[in-house]
């Protein structure tokens, strides 16, 4: 009995072994979870996708581990916004061959749809937090990106650019299979002209009622479907707001007639609700990570809907 389960032992072990050693396997890598949907269906038949967060860790600090480094040397491409979003990706990176790494941020293409960190301040919300005050100290910031919102993740027109970088990277790196990138490609940018249509419908009935959000993440989207953020209550979601800033923002929705919060899938809703307690103020939830969504084909579009029946869901 003894040499049997060692066997089945060994054999367990090695089989592990190899699954590990496959895990190491080249792929594309992307940092978050809403790159994987573009990627996964640019790549899909060719190459693999893998995701390197966890669900429900925060782009802004995250630390690799060992295996995450492992991932990283042995990929075919790795897939990031770039240096201002997921810092701690930068020196890694800097191992890799140029040709082996994309920084959609750094793209020629994307740059001109970047928009300033703080677009939505023309909406003359004060500015919540104090965190943000430093870059202003910043010499000659003209090229600064720290001055830009890089949660470009949340733009289609940034994802087609996206898409159309990926696939003429991955032609680069894997000629032979020009045929399935370009089909992919085509059947991308098809599927997300028809999400887009029938978005445009499904917002369009709530364009003009004011919300709040908890971070400053949603400007792509809400600038591209004519959304009305009132504001936003902190850059950071990892701050907790105090009690004089929970006054505040609780007069803040009463005066500006706000329909809704919206809370996001890492924040304990008890700030939310005890924002919203004593006024009509309902609250929601957006992903702006699109946590639980499976990669594939159809992964983006299915992103931007379930946002977008997020935010309908609670202002309609």
């Amino acid at each position: 009995m003894m040499v049997q389960k060692n066997k089945w032992l060994q054999r367990t072990l090695l089989a592990t072994a190899l699954i590990m050693a496959g895990n190491a396997t080249a792929a594309v890598v992307t940092s978050i979870r809403p790159l994987g949907f573009i990627a996964s269906a640019i790549a899909d038949g060719v190459t693999p996708t893998e995701i390197l967060l966890p669900d429900g860790a925060s782009p802004h600090d995250f630390a690799l581990r060992p295996s995450d480094i492992q991932r990283l040397r042995s990929a075919d491409l790795v897939l990031w916004v770039g240096p201002d979003m997921e810092a701690f990706l930068t020196k890694s990176l800097t191992q890799l061959p140029a040709n082996k790494q994309l920084a959609i941020g750094e793209l020629p293409a994307v740059q001109p749809l970047l928009m300033k960190g703080d677009d939505d301040d023309d909406h003359g919300h004060e500015h919540a937090d104090a965190a943000h005050s430093h870059a202003d100290g910043d010499d000659g910031h003209d090229h600064h990106h720290g001055d830009y919102n890089m949660h470009v993740w949340l733009s289609p027109e940034v994802a087609k650019v996206t898409a159309i970088a990926v696939h003429d990277r991955l032609l680069e790196l894997m000629p032979q299979n020009k045929d399935k990138l370009d089909a992919n490609l085509r059947q991308f940018e098809d599927q997300l002209a028809q999400t887009d249509k029938n978005l445009v419908k499904m917002l369009t009935p709530v364009q003009g009622k004011g919300y709040f959000v908890f971070h400053d993440a949603y400007g792509y989207f809400e600038k591209h479907y004519g959304l009305s953020p009132l504001g936003h209550f902190t850059v950071n979601p990892e701050i907790q707001p105090g009690a004089q800033r929970l006054h505040q923002i609780r007069t803040q929705l009463v005066e500006q007639k706000a329909v809704c919060v919206f809370a996001e899938p890492q924040f304990r809703p008890a700030v939310i609700n005890a924002v919203a307690k004593g006024t009509s103020v309902r609250s929601g939830t957006l992903d702006p990570l699109g946590t639980g969504i499976a990669l594939g084909k159809d992964s983006y579009g299915n992103f931007l809907t379930a946002l977008s029946n997020q935010y309908v869901s609670c202002l309609k």
